[in-house]
């Protein structure tokens, strides 16, 4: 996790740094009165706010790493799959539901974007993926 700390940082200095030299090449190339007229506000924002969420991001690795009191073991280069949590919850790797849960977020989306008549469809889709997904160990082959 220090390493994914540590490329981070690296990423906020580079966002940082890239959003003073575009701001300033812009103030001088730009031959204005008015100095807000001078900056070109999108390109501004937008690094200086990508490098506002990478020091985000990494502050909250590194107070996750610090509250460890040490290195786990994903990230010992000579440690073995069975030296982790051996118990990491339940997975369904031959589950369908999660692909019909995308579809209906793509249909809603999709009538955001194109016809409303669309919505209702995507929620109902929604419903029906939700309730499969949590009831699918109580029928079929899976049953407890």
């Amino acid at each position: 996790m220090r390493d994914n700390v540590i490329l981070w940082w690296i990423l906020t200095a580079f966002f940082a740094l890239v959003g003073v030299v575009y701001t300033g090449w812009h103030i001088l190339a730009t031959p204005a009165d008015n100095f807000a007229m001078r900056i070109e506000w999108v390109g501004t924002v937008a690094l200086f706010f990508g490098a506002f969420m990478g020091a985000m991001i990494a502050f909250y690795l590194d107070r996750t790493h610090k509250a460890q009191r040490g290195e786990l073991p994903e990230d010992i280069l000579t440690s073995d799959i069975d030296d982790g949590d051996p118990e990491l919850g339940e997975f369904s790797p031959w589950s369908w539901w999660p692909i019909v849960l995308a579809a209906s977020a793509g249909v809603f989306v999709v009538g955001l974007a194109v016809g409303h008549f669309l919505l209702p469809i995507g929620l109902a889709i929604f419903v029906v993926a939700i309730v499969g997904w949590v009831y699918e160990y109580y029928r079929g082959n899976f049953a407890r």
